[in-house]
């Protein structure tokens, strides 16, 4: 199953756009372009693509929950569509799709880091059969890049987390110094009580103290 990835930074989506026409651009019989972030189950954002028939291509797979997208964000290898008026794994998509847009072939690299799908890089085209093998392995550095910019934002946001975090714990810790006259160590264990006694995470405990310490101050 797809991990939930939330919204991209906005600098974050701007370099996978650059990546989505760059790609456009130099992958053999590609028409359009975007990349899809996945979320939970089902759930697809869009946070480049080249054209609005793509986007109109990701909206149908939305709303149905089905489609090349969908099953390459849960697969280590592309999923291709020669001829989407032979096609028969996903008959909702298919017949919205042949209805509302030009679209013939599709061809969608999943983005995997350390095992984990962060969703696909989609190319389209209005003809079918338009895809060969050097789109296939060109589609799969292009997609790789796109992987490589999602992990390095995921890690960047964990990071900029943990610093909030220690500062919150630390703000609550000196609470707790102050009213109850201890050191910092025994500050320190008091939260980590509170926080297995209550089972929720240490900062969200942190949290809570500040909190009440400022409502009290009002």
């Amino acid at each position: 199953m797809p991990a939930d990835h939330g919204a991209l930074p906005p600098d974050t989506a701007s370099r996978i756009a650059e990546i989505a026409h760059h790609a456009a651009a130099e992958l053999p019989g590609a028409d359009y372009v975007n990349v899809t972030v996945t979320s939970g189950q089902y759930g697809i954002d869009t946070p480049a693509s080249t054209h609005p028939w793509a986007e109109r291509i990701d909206a149908i797979q939305r709303r149905h929950r089905e489609g090349p997208c969908v099953s390459s964000s849960r697969q280590p290898h592309p999923v291709h569509v020669e001829d989407l008026t032979l096609e028969t794994r996903w008959p909702r998509f298919r017949a919205e799709a042949l209805d509302s847009t030009p679209v013939r072939s599709i061809m969608g690299f999943p983005l995997f880091v350390n095992g984990e799908s962060m969703g696909t890089l989609n190319v389209f085209a209005e003809r079918p059969h338009a895809f060969g093998e050097r789109t296939r392995q060109l589609g799969s550095l292009f997609a790789d890049h796109v992987a490589l910019v999602c992990e390095a934002a995921r890690r960047e946001s964990q990071f900029q987390e943990a610093l909030a975090s220690r500062d919150i714990i630390g703000q609550a810790k000196g609470m707790i110094m102050e009213r109850y006259s201890m050191d910092a160590d025994q500050a320190f264990e008091m939260l980590r009580q509170l926080s297995r006694n209550a089972n929720v995470p240490l900062a969200e405990v942190a949290a809570k103290i500040i909190e009440a310490a400022q409502a009290n101050r009002r």
